[in-house]
Parts: structure tokens; C-alpha cells; sequence
């Protein structure tokens, strides 16, 4: 069948298509937001990139720098309107079914398209806040809604979300909660991984912004600084508030930190291989892809819990320990030296991480369950 994939450019959903690879199926994927490049990872699909500007002239990326006024009153001519160049693109392909992620960028631009065509089968993958978060906008709620009176079938990567979906007006089909950009090659990543003695390192999410709260996880580092002192502190994907919250003097003496800005998928698993505790913290999220890989790379997780998603895969002290309050770094603080003065629970707890939920997260176990969800929709074409 003809899959029109509608997606903004991103990791996890080219690993998520890459499972479709010599599936027998005719991919075709709109990049949203047009990034202006061809992915060779996914050459296999037919890719509707550079679909905004209409003349890339000699001397435009000089105007768009230094000419902002010229290059607005410019941009009004020569800039294609999303809507126009999808209807185009879809009226081109005829798609079979159409598979969106994310809801503002991917659903609701294209619903007056998709009621047009209420034989065409559209999937929805939700990504992150998607409908924790948004769901308590009144604008947004009712785009959300709106949607859900025409989709037929739906991903999610917690099953809280297939929840909150239902809740407000999905009727279709649920095919399943997988992580958002399918399943892990563990043959891989295994040789990143550590043996638990030789650990020495928390490592932390470094993402403070509309939903991440790092600064509350330092905060709370700073609070026990004794407990932690024979650890290094690794801080990865820092955004600008967290460089300059350390720059704050009482930081000067945290000669264990270390703060990274963005970096690499593959640093990133070979960090966590590295560490005896990750720790991630958001006031909204789904299912946290990097608890998930921390999870695959033997850490110990941290994790907060909106929503009860992170609660799906782990038992508060069991497992790993569950932060309730993202914003509150005595709770934090607590949970870190809990975590540090019981090396038996965190050998245990990755333990069971490792025998009962990282097979599970393996690559080729969940194609083959992604792939059956296709077969599905195809037969009921």
C-alpha cells in the first residue's frame, strides 16, 4: 500500500520508518517544516524536501542575515504555503493511508484535506506532550478533538496517552504502545556497556525550557554535594539556562560537574553506558526515549512520572525511582542519595531492567509487531 508519512524532521521518526524498509509497501514522506535536506538514512522513501522557497536566488541566505525586512517582503512572494504544497504532493501520490506524528505540527494542518477524503485510513503517532500537556489548552483542545472525529488508527509510546485519547473523542482503532522511534539494535549498543563496579557517573538530562526542569536536578546535586562528591556529574544536551545557572558561584567548587551542550545519539548511549544513575526530569512528557535507552545501557533511572507514563515500565524503588514533583529538589535531592547509599537496590534494580524489559525494547522484536499493525490496516483497506 501507498503510505504518505507527515512528519517534521527528526531522529526518532526516521528510525520509526526505517522499519518499513523492504516491507513491500510505497513509501512517501512530506517533511512539515522542510528542512531543506535529503535524508540518505531513509533513501528508500520518496522524500518531499526544499518544497517551500520557489526560486533559491543567488544572494538569499545574505538577504535572510542582513536584510530581515527585504527578505519578509520577499518571502511573501517566493515562500509555497504548507497547505498548497501538501494538497499538491497528496493530490500527486493518492495515498492509501496517511501516518502523521505529532498533533499541532502534522495533524490539525491537514484535517480539512483528510475530511475530504474519508476513505483514505489516517494513523496518528503521538510524540511527548502532545496530549498530556495540550489537552488543558482550550485552543489546542479543540483542534485535538477535532481530530479524533476523522482518524481511524493510532501509536502512542504510553499507553496513558491511548487513555487520554479515548477520553476525548478517539473512536478508532489503537494498534499499540511501542517507543516513539521503534525498537533498539541492543547487539549494538551492547558493547557500551559497563560492568556495574566500574561505574562512577550520574548522568543528567540537560533540557530546561517550557517542559524540562535540569535546574531542579542541579539544585538538588548541590544540596547533597557531599554524597556526590566521588561521582562525576555529567550534564549532556545543557541549554542555555543551565550554562548559565552554573555559572552562579556557588557552583565554582563542583569540580566533579561536567556540562555538555548537544551531542550525538551515539555519545549519548556511551555515556549512559558509563553511569551507575541517569536521571531526566520534565513537568510533561510520554514515554522518555532516553529513559528508555538508559534502561538498554544498564543505568539506573531517575525519572519523572506526569501523568503516570514513566510509572508503565517502572515500580518506584524498585526499578528505578519515580520524581512526582519535577520541580522539587528536596524530593530530588532525596531520591539521589537514597540512590547512592544503596548500591544493592541499583544492582538490582538494573537487574531486572535488564532481564524482564530490555529484550523487550530490542529492534527486530518490535518491527515485527509494528509491521503486523500494517498488515492490519491493509486488509482493511
Amino acid at each position: 500500500m501507498k503510505i504518505l508519512f507527515v512528519s517534521v524532521f527528526g531522529y526518532h521518526f526516521f528510525n520509526w520508518v526505517l522499519q518499513l524498509k523492504e516491507s513491500g509497501h510505497e513509501i512517501y514522506w512530506f517533511d512539515v517544516n522542510d528542512a531543506n535536506t535529503y535524508v540518505r538514512k531513509i533513501d528508500f522513501v520518496h522524500q518531499t524536501v526544499k518544497w517551500k522557497i520557489k526560486v533559491d536566488y543567488p544572494g538569499r541566505h545574505r538577504v535572510k542575515k542582513n536584510f530581515s525586512s527585504l527578505n519578509e517582503l520577499i518571502k511573501k512572494f517566493n515562500q509555497r504555503e504548507f497547505i498548497d504544497a501538501f494538497q499538491h504532493k497528496f493530490d500527486e501520490i493518492q495515498p492509501d493511508v496517511v501516518h502523521s506524528f505529532e498533533m499541532y505540527s502534522s495533524c490539525v494542518p491537514i484535517l480539512e484535506i483528510m475530511k475530504k477524503h474519508p476513505k483514505i485510513k489516517w494513523i496518528y503517532t503521538t510524540w511527548g506532550t502532545d496530549l498530556f500537556y495540550y489537552q488543558h489548552e482550550p485552543e489546542k483542545l479543540k483542534g485535538i478533538k477535532a481530530v479524533f472525529n476523522r482518524l481511524d488508527y493510532m501509536f502512542a509510546d504510553c499507553s496513558r496517552d491511548s487513555l487520554i485519547a479515548k477520553k476525548l473523542g478517539f473512536k478508532g482503532n489503537y494498534l499499540g504502545t511501542f517507543p516513539g522511534g521503534g525498537g533498539y539494535e541492543l547487539h549494538s549498543s551492547n558493547s557500551w556497556v559497563n560492568e556495574f563496579g566500574n561505574r562512577k557517573t550520574i548522568l543528567v538530562k540537560g533540557y530546561q525550557n517550557k517542559f524540562g526542569r535540569c535546574i531542579s536536578v542541579l539544585e538538588a546535586l548541590k544540596e547533597i554535594e557531599d554524597q556526590v562528591k566521588d561521582y562525576r556529574i555529567i550534564v549532556f544536551g545543557a541549554t542555555e539556562e543551565v550554562f548559565n545557572f552554573v555559572d552562579l558561584p556557588r557552583f565554582n567548587k563542583m569540580k566533579n560537574l561536567r556540562i555538555m551542550g548537544l551531542i550525538g545519539r551515539g555519545e549519548v548511549l556511551e555515556l549512559m553506558g558509563q553511569s551507575l544513575i541517569y536521571i531526566g526530569n520534565s513537568i510533561s512528557d510520554g514515554m522518555p526515549n532516553t529513559l528508555l535507552e538508559a534502561i538498554i545501557m544498564e543505568s539506573f533511572p531517575i525519572q519523572s512520572n506526569p501523568g503516570g507514563a514513566t510509572a508503565e515500565i517502572i515500580e518506584h524503588g524498585k526499578n528505578g525511582y519515580l520524581i512526582e514533583n519535577p520541580e522539587n529538589s528536596n524530593e530530588i535531592a532525596a531520591l539521589i542519595k537514597k540512590a547512592v547509599q544503596n548500591p544493592g537496590l541499583l544492582k538490582s534494580g538494573i537487574e531486572f531492567n535488564s532481564k524482564h524489559i530490555k529484550p523487550n525494547l530490542e529492534r527486530d522484536y518490535i518491527k515485527e509487531k509494528v509491521l503486523n499493525r500494517y498488515e492490519l490496516i491493509e486488509r482493511n483497506l
